[in-house]
């Protein structure tokens, strides 16, 4: 599939901002079955330094600093993607669970997944994570079907409620509220996994998404999304799963960046010297089949 990726992101302030220093992660990665034909982003005001660059993660990442007086800063990203359906080895989906622990492999790239089956901020193995995760961590569970299991579970067990939680939210208030955004589910999982030394990653990206019967595409009311995906050793490709949708990672699901957690791909953040006392964010995202495509309001 191939798909026209749009990502506008609007902050608007009460007052003059002196400068405002940003890094963003807006480009979506090149992979075996993800190809960039196209990507370019612009910065309004323009800014006296913009640094594209990739981060330890492999991840395209750009810095930038606009020193002019501003009341708005907008950041847009466009994007010419082809993804096509991941391939996983049947026997690396067969292998038992525990072989996806790093310290327990002999894998020759385990040592690349060891740092993934690390405890993080936030992805903390909060209390009651070790123990939901054994119902579907059973000993010698093949690593595939054990990783379905838990989506599964997830999927049945949390409602999605954007009202539950906030970006700073922690496992163990998903845990309690029972509910939460992709991003909490994605958390709440490699929470599990990696309880259990599993090592496993966090990937934000887009999720191309249909209208329902009878109704048009509404432009920019698409969302950023994030699932996860576990090691398989010896093996190039991770098997991505997402437990908001309850199924593993197809051609509908663009790539962006990967890290331990949210924090690390982030798609803005930054800091601004200001005197003003309010602000305002919008967000407006984009996934259109390359046949569908339209050009961006203004």
């Amino acid at each position: 599939m191939r798909y026209r990726v749009f990502h506008r992101t609007t902050y608007t302030y009460d007052d003059d901002v002196r400068d405002s220093l940003g890094v963003y992660h807006l480009t979506p990665r090149p992979l075996p079955w993800q190809e960039v034909t196209t990507t370019s982003a612009t910065v309004d005001p323009d800014p006296v330094d913009l640094r594209p660059d990739v981060d330890v993660y492999g991840n395209s990442v750009t810095y930038f600093q606009v020193t002019a007086k501003h009341r708005r800063l907008q950041i847009e990203a466009n994007s010419d993607v082809t993804v096509a359906h991941p391939e996983y080895d049947d026997a690396a989906l067969a292998r038992p669970w525990e072989q996806s622990r790093p310290h327990d492999s002999s894998a020759g790239d385990a040592w690349l997944a060891t740092e993934f089956a690390l405890e993080s901020a936030r992805a903390a193995h909060a209390d009651g994570v070790f123990e939901y995760a054994a119902a579907s961590l059973t000993p010698g569970r093949p690593v595939g079907e054990a990783a379905d299991d838990l989506m599964h579970r997830i999927f049945r067990d949390f409602r999605y409620d954007s009202t539950a939680t906030t970006v700073t939210s922690t496992v163990a208030h998903v845990l309690e509220q029972r509910a939460g955004v992709c991003q909490d589910f994605a958390h709440l999982a490699l929470a599990c996994l990696r309880s259990h030394g599993v090592a496993a990653r966090y990937v934000s990206g887009y999720l191309a998404t249909q209208p329902p019967p009878g109704k048009e595409r509404v432009f920019g009311a698409d969302a950023s999304h994030a699932w996860l995906a576990v090691w398989l050793p010896g093996q190039e490709s991770w098997l991505a799963i997402d437990p908001t949708n309850d199924q593993r990672a197809n051609d509908r699901y663009v790539t962006v960046a990967w890290g331990r957690d949210y924090a690390d791909v982030s798609p803005m953040r930054g800091i601004i010297f200001t005197d003003a006392r309010s602000s305002t964010l919008r967000v407006s995202v984009d996934v259109a089949p390359w046949t569908e495509a339209s050009a961006p309001p203004a």
